[in-house]
């Protein structure tokens, strides 16, 4: 199969150990020759939006991107009529765009947290890296998904979801535990 951009990559059961990876969901921004970039989906921190933005008092959740970059703050939405300088991921959801407009949407509450998902740092890949780890097994490509409901993903059960979805052998591993060995 090939990737495109605004494909959900799902990590493979075999990850297991990978800290970054393992039974992640990711959603990936940008796919050219010469890299891809995305934003992991299912790990939400312990800390919210307020507590980095004391100006902001809405309890959004803040999700770990991936590895690059960890000490920034990326957003993906559904409102680029909203915020511009929005970049496009499909016809659903953007990425980006003019942060202090979203700042200040968020403050008026005409941007809520159903629209909008945070994240530190983000998911990246050199010139056909991701390819190689799908050929090798590390992800499977998923097209067919909602755009605004990743946004919306309860992401604790999420990548379990994905996963069952898929069928067939994947559905013995959508019961399984996190940790095979604490089975």
């Amino acid at each position: 199969m090939k990737i495109h951009q605004g494909n959900l990559l799902i990590a493979e059961p075999s990850i297991i150990g990978d800290a970054n990876f393992h039974r992640s969901v990711v959603l990936l921004a940008n796919h050219k020759e010469s890299a891809s970039l995305g934003f992991i989906l299912n790990k939400p921190f312990d800390f919210l939006l307020k507590d980095i933005l004391p100006e902001i008092k809405s309890s959004i959740e803040i999700h770990y991107g991936g590895p690059v970059e960890p000490d920034n703050l990326y957003f993906i939405h559904n409102s680029p009529d909203l915020i511009k300088g929005s970049i496009k991921i499909n016809d659903e959801l953007y990425w980006g765009g003019d942060f202090e407009k979203v700042i200040q949407l968020i403050k008026n509450e005409s941007l809520d947290e159903h629209k909008i998902r945070f994240f530190l740092g983000y998911s990246g890949w050199g010139a056909n890296q991701l390819q190689n780890e799908i050929e090798l097994n590390s992800w499977i490509i998923k097209e067919d998904f909602v755009g605004h409901e990743v946004i919306n993903v309860e992401s604790k059960s999420f990548w379990r979801k994905q996963i069952r979805s898929l069928g067939g052998d994947y559905l013995i591993w959508g019961n399984a535990p996190e940790n095979p060995n604490h089975n």
